[in-house]
This record gives structure tokens, sequence and C-alpha cells, in this order.
């Protein structure tokens, strides 16, 4: 069973930066890709970046510039750096993991809250 712990939120003013670290408790390589999401209070969860196992990324065009999603396999982690936060960006964001073939069943974290306001 893969899980998946965040870490990282909290409360940052606009213009802030957070990073987000998602720990698994399996050797990432197997998962792939690797991403994080957020949902907003009454908006559907949307994907903000994943990165696969060979470290190709993808973005939302609303974090794009700003984010940065990396992975270190060495520590079993995912990271997002958030930079330039708006009020916009909050959200609870949860960590997704996509296991390997057959199967590829998802896995998701708990959830870490980022509220940006002043």
């Amino acid at each position: 069973q893969v899980q998946l712990v965040e870490s990282g939120g909290g409360l940052v003013q606009p213009g802030g930066s957070l990073r987000l670290s998602c720990a698994a408790s399996v050797n990432i390589f197997s998962l792939n890709p690797m991403g994080w999401y957020r949902q907003a209070p009454g908006k559907q969860r949307e994907l903000v970046a994943d990165i696969t196992r060979g470290g190709s990324t993808n973005y939302a065009d609303s974090v794009k510039e700003r984010f940065i999603i990396s992975r270190d396999n060495a520590k079993n982690t995912v990271y997002l750096q958030m930079n330039s936060l708006k009020p916009e960006d909050t959200a609870v964001y949860y960590c997704k993991a996509t296991g390997p073939p057959p199967y590829r069943r998802d896995y998701w974290g708990q959830g870490t809250q980022v509220t940006v306001s002043s």
C-alpha cells in the first residue's frame, strides 16, 4: 500500500513563497507520474503540476512561471516550490501518484492547506 504524506502548507502573504513536500512510503521510481492537485472551496479539484519518472514536467497555465515541481528519488519525495503566490492560489493541495502497470492505481495524500492572504 502506497502512502503519501504532504507537508509545508500554511498562511502566506500575496507575493510570498511556500514549498510543499510529498513523502512516499515506497520507492517513487515505481510511481509515474507524480503530481500536485488543488481544490478550492466550491470548485473542482484541478491539476497544478506533474512530473514523470524521467523528469518531464507539466503545469497548469495559471501557475506556469511561478511554480516548480521536482522529485528527489533518493528521498522518495516530490516537491512543489510556489513563488509569487496569489490569493487565487488558496486551496487544499493534494499529492497524487500513479502506480505501476498493469493496474496503474492512483494514490492520494490527505492534503495540505495553503492560504494566501494579507
